[in-house]
């Protein structure tokens, strides 16, 4: 377990991996009693499913990714639409924080390895969040600079051009198979890490390195836990 060689970037995703992506509490928190218990599983699920299909087709800024989502699910289930509210969801966003003990991996990490951020956040939120996540990052590279979001393949071919490595020279991390692991693995990158934090199946046949906890992630480095 863990890379004989060393990477000349650590890549990662960044909401949902390391900062805690708590959109579904957003949406409670701003639509309250007009959310309606019986429907509100339903209605997240709905959200989800429209935030990824509004991911995969034209750029569009991430606040408008959230308010068509939320519109999309809002018909589907019954539920009154408001861009006020979509709004409001979007605003909370860069007040949230890491995981427990991700800063303490990312500054080992760091001591070893250049670490970059390839995130879906648009511009603004990918430096407030990252700056919540109190660890130096080389590169922060939004969905607003790259004109589209992950899994579209071109997310990762911005990458390399940025940085200018092959896919070889990498370590991409990230929570999430159907957004980060699975293109990876069409552009090539082979060595990747795959924090499970039990929000998607795992597809070991990607080929990735698992873990369940972030203090883990050095020890692929050869480096001791924080």
């Amino acid at each position: 377990m863990g890379f004989d060689f060393t990477p000349k970037f650590v890549t990662f995703d960044m909401n949902g991996t390391l900062i805690k992506f708590a959109i579904n509490d957003a949406i409670r928190e701003v639509l309250g009693d007009r959310l309606p218990a019986e429907i509100a599983d339903d209605y997240l699920r709905a959200c989800k499913a429209y935030r990824i299909d509004e991911c995969t087709g034209e750029y569009k800024p991430f606040h408008q990714i959230v308010a068509d989502s939320m519109e999309r699910a809002s018909r589907r289930v019954g539920v009154e639409f408001r861009a006020a509210d979509a709004r409001a969801v979007y605003e909370i966003v860069p007040t949230w924080g890491p995981y427990p003990g991700v800063t303490a991996a990312l500054n080992r990490l760091a001591e070893a390895v250049p670490l970059v951020i390839i995130t879906n956040s648009d511009t603004a939120h990918a430096e407030r969040l990252a700056a919540n996540l109190q660890a130096p990052f080389e590169v922060i590279i939004s969905a607003e600079q790259m004109g589209m979001y992950k899994p579209r393949l071109g997310a990762f071919e911005y990458l390399f051009d940025k940085l200018g490595v092959t896919p070889d020279e990498l370590v991409h991390v990230s929570a999430s198979p159907m957004y980060d692991h699975r293109p990876a693995a069409v552009m090539g990158i082979e060595n990747k890490v795959y924090v499970d934090r039990g929000f998607e199946h795992d597809e070991h046949w990607l080929g990735y390195e698992r873990i369940t906890d972030i203090a883990d992630l050095p020890v692929l480095f050869g480096l001791p836990r924080p």
